[in-house]
């Protein structure tokens, strides 16, 4: 399963020179956790969440007016999208594999990746689009993993079945390399928690003439 395969497109985004408010109310009637922020030419800039707009609009100590503490000046608010967007993104192509692009997300912590094409976002995945894909039925996840075992090996050389999670691919192999290779293959389709791979002898039977 690829990035292209569970992205939402088109995609929602924003200018980076569009109001907070703006940003807001497009986060809250399109029910999306992040936009991505580009530049006049389309160009993607960064990215802005909820958080991020929240963060200058929500007090830090609500308490703060009930000990005499003036609130915060108004005037001193960020009133632009730039001022509050993250501008370091992590994107993805169409093309790469969920599970990579799970492994990603988890690793620089981010919720929500832009799918770019040549430069132009295309798409936009968010965790809870990979939760999805991974909620799948063995059934599902079994012709998932037959489809990547046929298209290695050029053809129907293993057979692969999925219960409870667990895929069990059964064929000849030339080596334990190729088991090898075939098990990670197994392990990479989102839902997969776990594979057992196990060789058959080939027929050597003769015919009968």
């Amino acid at each position: 399963m690829r990035a292209k395969d569970i992205m939402s497109s088109p995609v929602y985004t924003v200018t980076q020179t569009a109001t907070v408010e703006s940003a807001a109310q497009l986060i809250t009637t399109k029910a999306v956790t992040a936009l991505p922020v580009v530049d006049e030419g389309g160009r993607l800039v960064g990215m802005v969440s909820e958080s991020d707009l929240l963060w200058h609009r929500v007090p830090s100590d609500p308490t703060a007016h009930m000990r005499g503490v003036p609130d915060a000046d108004p005037a001193d608010r960020p009133g632009m999208v730039v001022e509050v967007m993250s501008p370091y993104t992590v994107t993805t192509r169409p093309d790469v594999d969920v599970a990579e692009v799970a492994g990603q997300m988890l690793e620089y912590d981010v919720r929500s990746m832009p799918v770019l094409e040549d430069g132009a976002v295309v798409g936009i995945i968010s965790r809870r689009d990979i939760l999805r894909a991974m909620v799948r039925g063995d059934d599902v996840l079994a012709a998932e993993v037959q489809h990547r075992l046929d298209e290695y090996s050029g053809g129907h050389r293993w057979t692969a079945v999925v219960e409870g999670g667990v895929a069990r691919v059964s064929g000849e192999f030339d080596d334990d390399t190729e088991q090898g290779i075939v098990a990670v293959l197994a392990r990479t389709v989102p839902g997969v928690a776990a594979v057992d791979v196990a060789a058959t002898a080939p027929d050597t039977r003769q015919g009968i003439h």
